[in-house]
């Protein structure tokens, strides 16, 4: 046999393997191949907290978005002088997370899912002391604004460090308690499971 037909052979085998492997549903990956450098990776490494507009130099912590995952980043936030600091300061960390991340922020991959027009305010009757209402459901909430949230206020000494949130929306909906677990912090899209949030005891 010459060359020639060996070679002819080969082609057509590799033609006949090819068309049974399309004729068996197998598809080609959908994942993108990049044949140029290497892509671009974030560093998620928090940049230094910007002065404060005040000259005070109190910072605080609330929590980015970064990849997949919330990142903790520190911000400067001027203590409340109210008599009851809670929900000046839930509205000042509210700001924050609502606040464009500067381009220090951005280029380490920092984002934000906080809805803008978002407004929070205190308990109403009946609800327990350290409850926050919120002018949006939160389960009507994106899973990583919620998540966001309930993180940067669980990690609040003036809201009592307790690493959870209890909140509810602007209707009549009983306030719920949110928890800020390792899971959540690695996986926002937890919030939203219908379970995340835990209904509060008769006790409070």
């Amino acid at each position: 046999m010459t060359p020639s037909r060996r070679t002819g052979r080969r082609t057509a085998a590799v033609v006949v393997l090819a068309l049974a492997a399309a004729g068996c549903g197998i598809r080609g990956t959908s994942v993108p191949v990049d044949a140029g450098g290497a892509p671009s990776r974030v560093s998620c490494k928090a940049p230094t907290s910007r002065p404060s507009p005040s000259g005070e130099n109190s910072t605080t912590s609330v929590y980015l978005v970064c990849g997949s995952a919330l990142a903790q980043v520190e911000r400067p936030v001027p203590p409340s002088k109210a008599t009851d600091p809670r929900l000046p300061t839930a509205r000042a960390l509210l700001h924050e997370l609502q606040h464009k991340p500067s381009a220090d922020e951005e280029k380490a991959g920092f984002s934000s899912a906080l809805p803008q027009d978002l407004k929070v305010s205190g308990p109403r009757t009946g609800d327990p002391a350290d409850a926050l209402r919120l002018s949006i459901r939160p389960d009507d909430l994106p899973s990583f604004a919620l998540a966001q949230l309930v993180c940067t206020y669980g990690a609040s000494t003036a809201l009592g460090r307790t690493h959870a949130a209890v909140l509810g929306g602007p209707g009549d909906d009983t306030a719920h308690r949110y928890d800020c677990s390792a899971d959540v912090l690695a996986n926002p899209d937890i919030a939203e499971n219908a379970g995340w949030g835990d209904p509060l005891s008769e006790e409070g």
